[in-house]
């Protein structure tokens, strides 16, 4: 890993990989149900982009897969909410924050719960 990233607090790949795989989806979302032709196929390829975007990131983050993986999920939880917002102007519903406390939850204690 280069060093300038080294010195990167590992939340902040999270939060940049998350805020890249979400954005990627939604916006193949957007190709396959917006648009046709040349720009579909444009959207794809950024789609692609960001995807390939957040494969790295996450990667990039300088902790053991298995401890990434409680922080991601919770990161992923809220991030995937706010873009969806801004996407598609989607808000939560109660079952979506009910279940998304269990998944922060849950995150939490994959990732800080020591033996």
């Amino acid at each position: 890993m280069p060093k300038m990233l080294q010195s990167v607090h590992p939340l902040v790949f999270l939060v940049v990989a998350t805020t890249l795989e979400v954005s990627g989806d939604a916006v193949v979302r957007i190709a396959i149900y917006d648009h046709t032709g040349l720009v579909r196929s444009g959207l794809f390829l950024a789609g692609a982009v960001l995807l390939l975007g957040y494969g790295s990131f996450l990667n990039l983050a300088p902790l053991e897969f298995g401890q990434v993986v409680g922080l991601y999920i919770a990161t992923l939880f809220v991030v995937w909410q706010i873009i969806n917002f801004v996407a598609f102007r989607t808000s939560p519903t109660i079952p979506i924050l009910v279940g998304g406390a269990f998944v922060l939850t849950g995150g939490g204690i994959i990732s800080f719960w020591r033996q």
